[in-house]
Formats: structure tokens, sequence, C-alpha cells
């Protein structure tokens, strides 16, 4: 539930922030956004939300300016993180890193690690092996010691953010064209 919209009239940089990604689906879709997720579909089998609100929070993001609306054609509609999107990404990994310390007993779900040379990454997003800070597409997310698949059969979607790949990587299209309820 949203703070009222008069609360973001006030002088305060927070609620207004809340306004836009206060909300639990929300952030999980720009997660998955930095995951590589880019088709309505693939958000909704990934995520399990209801597409009516996937749809309302799809929405909200491209009015925002977080993510952009793409469509590319025979079908297909992709979602994109802008610069303003982007931008989210030390608070996406600042409450990943939470979310592990204090609720992930046996390590990190998914370890993210310096593409070019393979070293971790510490809680700033600094490299153990070469002390860069590295981009965000220069990062690489995997399975970390504390990842536990959900089920020994998982969706396609999961199959593929399962396996090691590069941030911001788009999910390759490997079946029919999605429906999007978002227009």
């Amino acid at each position: 539930m949203s703070l009222p919209s008069t609360y973001a009239d006030r002088n305060c940089s927070l609620a207004r922030a809340l306004e836009v990604v206060g909300e639990r689906w929300t952030l999980l879709i720009i997660r998955d956004a930095f995951y590589g997720v880019r088709r309505f579909g693939d958000f909704a089998t990934q995520l399990g939300i209801p597409r009516a609100v996937l749809t309302n929070r799809l929405k909200l993001l491209v009015r925002e300016g977080v993510l952009t609306r793409d469509d590319g054609g025979a079908g297909t509609v992709e979602y994109q993180l802008t610069t303003k999107g982007l931008a989210l990404w030390p608070i996406v990994r600042s409450l990943i890193n939470w979310g592990d310390a204090f609720y992930s007993p046996t390590g990190v779900k998914r370890a993210l690690r310096h593409d070019e040379d393979g070293g971790l990454l510490d809680h700033e997003g600094r490299c153990e092996q070469c002390g860069s800070v590295v981009a965000v597409p220069e990062i690489r997310i995997e399975p970390g010691p504390g990842f536990e698949p959900t089920n020994s059969n998982p969706d396609p979607v999961s199959a593929m953010l399962n396996t090691p790949r590069r941030l911001l990587e788009p999910l390759p299209a490997s079946r029919a064209p999605q429906a999007d309820e978002s227009k």
C-alpha cells in the first residue's frame, strides 16, 4: 500500500522515492530487470505476481522513467532499465546484502563477481581481485553458498536466472511472443 498521494507533495525526497519504489512488488520487478528479465510474461512467471498488479507496477515504472517500454514489433514488448533505473543498483545491492546477512545463515544466495577477472564483489561493489568498483554491466551473478532452488523442476525463466550470467543481459527469447497487458 502506498503512502497517501498528498504526502509526496511535502518537502521529503524519501517520501517521493517511496511513492515510486517503496512497494514490495516494485522492488522485485526492478531486481529482476537487473537480472535480465525483460518481458511481461517472464516477470509474471518469475515473480508469481498477479497480472493486474504487474501491469500497474510496470506502467508506474515507465511513467516515472525507471523503465522504458519497447514495442519491438512482431508482438514483442520489452522493458529495460533507464539511467534512472540503473541508479537504483546500490539500493537493490544493499537490500540483497542485508537480507543475506540476516536471513541466509548458510551464506549469500547469489554471489556477485567481476566478470573480467572473476573476483568476488564486496558490499560496496568493489572487486576483491583487482580493487575496482565494478559497473553494473560488468557484474556476473551466480548461485552462492546459501542458494537453495525452490523446486527440482524450475520454470524456464527461473532455470535461466539460476545459471551464472551478467547483470542486465537479456534472457533469451525461448518461447512464442508473450501477451503484454500493461498497455
